[in-house]
């Protein structure tokens, strides 16, 4: 029997050959002749039915019954209040810490390389009596410091000659002398200081610090990374938390505004176009995520898209540093690192979480004096504006800002024969420091020996300093833990103090 005039039998005929309208015509058709308990509608396919991968059909289709079993067993994971907890997890909405917290956001100044602390912050004028002498305890011949340190501000705090500039501002530095870390490797150590894991692949501080702290902006990304070095997307990847709280890497921030971040705009479809684009886009991944039990890393995509949206307008105004005052440029000084450090400002001062500025080029094995001297010219000034602008802006109470790098350089000659004078690695002794945020300024914390080769007071561990930021924000450093893998993971994994003496 025929039930189209146009004489479509079914049976054999492939319905794949069809149009939509056709399908749902005929479908109309049998509808009308069957009873209301029959009704075929009911068994339309449905958008959603589009959004199935492949291990779902075969689920489906094979293993049915199993999936039945199983979801007996795991239907808590699955309920709404699991999807919710989920959710809560992986949005960026602002989010109370575990007690009022002191530092609302945080740039970190990561000078990659291995500064040499007895150059910068660590003075140790007396080896000039030991030079020419092979020194067991240091491992062969002192070389001393190479730039002399005056006693500056109020706090009488020693400031190499190499920082005039942030010197100006030491009454509200805290210099960390007592440093040290596992490993002197670059790549380790580096992974370390941003992660607190050398070995495996973990979350970075800036990750840890969204995900505890939200954002106070939906239109910006929360942890956005200025540069980048050694170890390039490990050092501010989310890795196993939900990818929105994974760092945004804004290579090159002297290009024009609408090329620093690539592809943010579009040239070819109006805002309006573009918002019904990405609705319709959300309510297939909507869809779609319903059906894989909100999984983390659909649920980022999905995050992501509509943040590149929004940003289209408001990280355009922010980039473009011409947008300040040429009095406020000039502090900073017209280069790289200048436009890094006032980019940096202008995405705290918007409410974007946590910055990283990269600042590499320490890993100083020949020419110490002359190879120091260029890299401190580069950030002294930068770095000096910054910690004086955030301060007349009333910023630097609720904004921490560190300094520092993976290790520390021996005190004495390199042994690598690239030349003399330089300095090899040390993860024995280094030095950082810390300013703002609720920072107890105008302190030198710890000690190192007569050489700066090892800590004899006061040690401080990278999980301390991590442990000591946190709680800088609000947060204990073994309650603010995510669940991966059936273990609770936590930023200083099973170590970590807070340094209580670098707190206000």
């Amino acid at each position: 029997m025929d039930l189209l005039t146009g004489g479509f039998k079914p049976g054999p005929q492939k319905i794949s050959n069809l149009t939509a309208p056709a399908v749902f015509s005929y479908l109309d058709i049998i509808r009308k002749l069957t009873t209301p308990a029959m009704d075929i509608r009911q068994h339309l396919p449905s958008e959603a039915d589009f959004c199935a991968t492949r291990r779902q059909f075969l689920n489906r289709f094979g293993m049915g019954f199993g999936a039945l079993s199983l979801a007996g067993l795991i239907g808590e994971a699955a309920s709404p209040s699991a999807r919710a907890a989920l959710t809560s997890t992986s949005s960026l909405e602002p989010r109370a810490p575990h007690f009022p917290g002191t530092a609302k956001r945080v740039i970190h100044i990561f000078s990659q390389g291995g500064p040499s602390h007895i150059d910068t912050w660590d003075p140790k004028p007396e080896m000039v009596k030991y030079v020419g002498q092979d020194l067991a305890q240091i491992g062969g011949l002192p070389l001393p410091p190479q730039f002399k340190f005056t006693k500056s501000g109020q706090s009488g705090v020693e400031v190499s000659d190499l920082f005039p500039k942030i010197g100006k501002s030491i009454d509200d530095i805290a210099v960390i002398r007592s440093m040290n870390t596992d490993i002197p490797a670059h790549e380790f150590a580096t992974v370390m200081m941003n992660t607190g894991s050398g070995r495996m692949v973990k979350p970075s501080v800036g990750s840890w610090a969204l995900y505890g702290l939200g954002s106070e902006n939906q239109n910006l990304p929360g942890f956005v990374a200025l540069g980048g070095g050694l170890g390039g997307a490990t050092n501010w990847r989310s890795a196993f938390l939900p990818g929105a709280f994974q760092g945004t890497l804004v290579s090159n921030v002297s290009a024009p505004a609408e090329k620093i971040i690539a592809n943010i705009k579009s040239y070819h479809a109006s805002m309006e176009d573009q918002r019904k684009q990405l609705d319709l886009l959300k309510t297939l991944n909507d869809k779609h995520s319903e059906q894989l039990n909100r999984e983390a890393a659909l649920e980022a995509r999905i995050q992501s898209f509509e943040l590149a949206f929004k940003m289209q307008t408001e990280a355009m105004d922010v980039f473009d540093v011409t947008k300040e005052p040429q009095s406020v440029r000039d502090l900073y000084g017209d280069s790289e690192m200048g436009r890094r450090m006032l980019v940096a400002r202008r995405l705290v001062e918007n409410g974007v979480r946590f910055v990283q500025v990269w600042a590499g080029g320490w890993d100083h094995h020949t020419d110490v004096k002359g190879n120091l001297q260029k890299q401190a010219d580069l950030i002294d000034q930068p770095v000096g504006a910054l910690l004086e602008d955030l301060k007349q802006r009333g910023m630097l109470k609720d904004t921490l800002v560190v300094w520092g790098g993976e290790f520390g350089r021996t005190p004495r000659h390199d042994k690598g024969a690239r030349g003399e004078p330089g300095r090899d690695h040390h993860s024995r002794a280094f030095c950082a420091w810390m300013a703002g945020g609720g920072v107890k300024g105008g302190q030198a914390y710890g000690k190192t020996d007569d050489f700066g080769y090892d800590v004899v007071e006061n040690k401080v561990h990278v999980h301390d300093l991590h442990a000591t930021m946190l709680h800088l924000m609000g947060f204990d450093h073994e309650k603010l833990t995510y669940r991966y893998n059936g273990r609770d993971f936590r930023l200083t994994d099973v170590y970590g103090n807070v340094v209580k003496d670098l707190i206000a």
